[in-house]
Parts: structure tokens; sequence; C-alpha cells
């Protein structure tokens, strides 16, 4: 019977396109892309976290699937256009145009981040609490882990010691003329 492939999901950006494929390692992740360049040492591949396209992937392996960055679109195989990209700023559309001179924009006061930073302060805290919760886990642990192999020890040396006891008196019981 032959063994089933296990199968991992890769996922990078290359050029205007989130990509995923589903194969069994990095390099052939590299080779059914068609790279050359090792972006997992890079750090522009890695291991997909996204349920949609890990499910995606898994439906197709060894293909890869992609879909213009930014967007939520599925992944296919082909995409059937090109992200969209807002226009330059301060460019014509006529190459023979006079430069129009800017009006100047009324300046916006900066936004408020008031909210935002107490969030992610709040954020902040959360993650120090869950720290200090997981190390005084591990020190929980670590004490019941050394507990646990204490009682183990007392309890070899508790049974190698009624064992002891137990031969001595069988010799003992055999010496004075006891049949076993």
């Amino acid at each position: 019977m032959a063994r089933a492939r296990r199968l991992k999901v890769f996922q990078a950006q290359i050029g205007f396109y989130d990509t995923v494929v589903a194969v069994p390692s990095q390099p052939a992740a590299l080779k059914a892309s068609g790279l050359r360049q090792d972006l997992f040492a890079s750090g522009h591949a890695k291991l997909a976290e996204d349920p949609e396209a890990v499910a995606a992937a898994m439906a197709q392996p060894d293909t890869p699937l992609k879909r213009p960055v930014g967007t939520c679109d599925p992944f296919v195989i082909e995409t059937a256009r090109l992200p969209k990209v807002a226009a330059a700023a301060g460019k014509s559309k006529s190459p023979l145009a006079a430069p129009k001179r800017a009006s100047p924009k009324p300046v916006k006061p900066p936004a408020d981040r008031t909210r935002l930073d107490a969030l992610e302060s709040e954020l902040g805290a959360l993650h120090a609490a869950r720290a200090r919760e997981e190390a005084d886990l591990m020190r929980r642990k670590e004490r019941l882990e050394a507990e646990i192999a204490e009682a183990r020890a007392t309890h070899a040396e508790a049974l190698k010691a009624a064992k002891a006891a137990i031969a001595d008196a069988r010799a003992a019981y055999r010496k004075a003329g006891g049949q076993t």
C-alpha cells in the first residue's frame, strides 16, 4: 500500500501576486514556482497560515496558485486581472499637456491617536500578562516534575528494600528448615 505524501502549504509574494503551493518541501515549492532564488532564506516565503489559502492549495497539490497582492480574491491557477494600481499623483494623462500648477491643498490636522495608543497599550499588557502566566505555569510544571521524580526514586528505594527484606526472610526460613 503506497504511503500518502505529507504536504505543506507555502506562501510567497512574487511580483504582483500572492502565491501558494502545496508540496512536501521548500525546495519543491521553489521548483513548482519556477524560482531559482531561495525566498525562504530571505524571509520572503513561509508556511501559509491562512485557512482559505491552505484549503485552495491542498485542493490542487503541486500547482502554484495566485491572486493579486492585497486582495481577498480566491487563489486560482491564472488570474483574470492584474492588480489595480493607483495613478501616480501629479502626472498628466497626456505627455504633451502643460504641467498644471498644484493648487494648495488644505492642511489637515494630524489624526488623533489617543484611542489607537490606548488599544495598543492594552494589547501589550495582554501579551505581558500571558507571558507572566506562562512563566508561572512552567515553574509549576517543573516543580511537579521534580516531585514526580522524587516520588519515583523514593518508591524505587522502598521497593528495593522490601524485596531485600523478603529475600532475607526467605533465606532465614529455608535455613530454619522451611520448604518453599
